[in-house]
């Protein structure tokens, strides 16, 4: 097969190489790809957004199959495009991804069907807004409606950071129209637990859970970012809850979109809070996490390709889809500055040597320039350890990150510490 991979991130580098072990492969092709990504495939220059581009290199490629990763080409409509043109594609249409698209129709989606959640309201001008913010207790959340590159969710644990996060989205457009409407909901307390699962239609198939550490610095300080770093599997959290989580949330999501004639295809990303009560949603994605991804993949025993041929063919269910008995751990490695301003084209050491040490780097944020790697992002790379357990599989992603280089470079030194304490 000949498959064209949409993105150009960590995730998307992940799916890369997933897809590279299957021997149904024949050539598989990356727009816009990134300098790791390069090494496995080739990388077209195409942004994800140029959907007629895409659509023309597919037909003159004779792509068989097309992975779309990013959430915003989704949310736009490219399986759509893609599937009039009459090109398989692995990923929701349109009306489906809505449910990351839109938090005021996922939220208002699970009211409806019952499905657990965080209270909460929907508004759509600032002073009945900044109103009901005000009679709220803190700490509490605050979430632009629209796609935000995962930095439209603000947690304050003061009015005054609340009211800022809310005028910042309303009035000052910091998100553009993304927070032309808003989420205001309660915050909820205890372990987040990601869960996502190959689904097709009403047909769920839940992968390993993870857990991300989404705030920028150590002991979970700083802004929200697209996440520092994941684990699997979460040896602290009971295979009840996980179950629990599977059950009563994703299967009657994926359910619930049937029946409003928006079947889900693709892989959904259930964003969870373990609480006193039981799991609750945070949030849905339309598909693979960033970085979940690049733990849960290796972890994966089932040729990739066969599970995306059987989603699209309507026997998903009829799969047997196996996993590794082992831990995965991985450290993001990101630029000053990250998730604000950040600057580029630094120069990446010990890439090579890490690899050596039995680590998968996975390339977030790079580019190729004179023949060097050098850093085009915020979160740079992925650096994932492999072992028995978290704690042999965190002491290797550690071991690989202190090999590599760059000026500026950071990154979480805590990343899977909650797995170890019992």
């Amino acid at each position: 097969m000949r498959i064209l991979v949409i993105g150009g991130g960590g995730r998307e580098h992940a799916i890369v190489w997933s897809l590279a072990k299957s021997d149904k492969v024949k050539e598989i092709y990356c727009a816009p790809g990134n300098a790791g990504i390069a090494e496995l495939a080739e990388c077209v220059p195409i942004a994800v957004n140029q959907f007629s581009e895409l659509i023309q290199f597919a037909k003159d490629a004779s792509i068989d199959l097309v992975v779309v990763g990013p959430d915003d080409p989704l949310a736009d409509g490219i399986v759509d495009a893609f599937e009039a043109e009459n090109i398989p594609t692995f990923g929701p249409r349109k009306n489906a991804a809505e449910i990351e698209g839109s938090k005021i129709f996922m939220k208002n989606l699970l009211r409806k069907y019952n499905i657990p959640t965080a209270k909460y309201e929907t508004f759509t001008e600032f002073e009945p807004a900044l109103e009901y913010l005000r009679a709220q207790s803190v700490p509490v959340v605050v979430k632009a409606d629209g796609l935000a590159a995962g930095k439209g969710v603000t947690v304050a644990y003061s009015m005054e950071e609340a009211e800022a996060a809310l005028r910042d989205m309303m009035v000052g457009k910091v998100f553009g129209s993304s927070g032309d409407q808003v989420v205001i909901e309660e915050f909820l307390e205890g372990q987040e637990m990601s869960i996502l699962a190959f689904v097709d239609g009403e047909t769920v198939r839940a992968m390993v859970p993870a857990q991300d550490h989404k705030p920028v610095f150590d002991g979970d300080k700083g802004p929200n970012t697209g996440g520092m770093g994941t684990y699997t599997p979460l040896p602290h959290i009971p295979q009840s809850i996980v179950d629990d989580a599977i059950e009563n949330i994703i299967k009657p999501t994926a359910s619930a979109m049937v029946s409003e004639g928006r079947p889900f295809r693709g892989v959904l990303f259930a964003g969870l809070m373990i609480t006193k009560d039981g799991p609750k949603t945070i949030e849905f994605n339309a598909r693979m996490g960033d970085p979940e991804t690049q733990v849960v993949l290796p972890r994966l025993e089932t040729d990739l390709v066969d599970i995306i041929l059987a989603a699209l063919n309507g026997c998903l269910g009829q799969l047997d889809i196996r996993w590794k008995d082992e831990a995965a751990v991985c450290v993001i490695v990101a630029s000053e500055g990250y998730p604000g301003s950040y600057p580029k084209g630094r120069v990446i050491e010990g890439l090579e040597r890490a690899k050596e040490q039995g680590a998968l780097v996975f390339h977030a944020g790079t580019a190729e320039k004179d023949g060097k790697v050098v850093t085009s992002g915020g979160r740079v790379l992925g650096v994932v350890g492999r072992g028995r357990d978290i704690a042999e599989a965190r002491a290797r992603a550690y071991e690989a990150v202190g090999v590599i280089s760059f000026e500026g470079m950071h990154n979480r030194t805590d990343i899977a510490a909650k797995a170890l304490q019992g």
